[in-house]
């Protein structure tokens, strides 16, 4: 893609682009699914769409030369540590992340899960979401997405009884 377009794109985008792809309701049926796979598992998940790369991210990419791909799993793992995914009791959080300029989606699992769930796994479940988001199917491929994670949590993690929730239900906007 060319240079000047991907930055435009970036930049162009913001919080109300989100919020057109994903409005109230679809958030509400996310958070609600959110809920519904943490009931049957141990593991906890964060949501997270942001619009649009920052400059120095993008910046890397066009002086460095790191494929996009790259970057946005660089930033995906950024926002794993911002958002404080990793700071779960059992080290078990996971976070799902799309960036909307690049229809990309990244699974960053915490290390506790990453023990026990292949990365391998977190790439077949990923293989088949690019072309919903492609397709403007952004709820549709996020549900996906939280179905497939809480189905390789609650294998690994089963539910054993009451628990706190230690990370919000409801997606993160950026």
């Amino acid at each position: 893609m060319n240079p000047i377009v991907r930055l435009l794109r970036h930049a162009w985008l913001d919080a109300g682009d989100v919020a057109r792809v994903l409005d109230e309701a679809a958030l509400t049926r996310l958070t609600g699914r959110i809920a519904a796979s943490e009931a049957r598992h141990g593991g906890e998940l964060c949501l997270h769409v942001e619009a649009g790369l920052p400059a120095s991210y993008l910046w890397r990419h066009w002086r460095r030369g790191v494929p996009i791909e790259d970057i946005v799993h660089e930033r995906a793992l950024a926002q794993f540590s911002r958002l404080r995914v990793w700071d779960t009791e059992h080290n078990n959080g996971v976070l799902i992340y799309l960036q909307l300029a690049e229809h990309q989606i990244e699974i960053v699992a915490d290390r506790g899960v990453a023990r026990r769930v292949p990365d391998a796994h977190w790439r077949g479940v990923l293989a088949g979401l690019g072309e919903l988001f492609r397709a403007g199917r952004h709820e549709e491929g996020l549900a996906r997405a939280i179905d497939a994670v809480g189905e390789a949590l609650a294998r690994e993690f089963p539910a054993d009884g009451p628990r706190v929730n230690e990370l919000s239900d409801r997606p993160r906007l950026g």
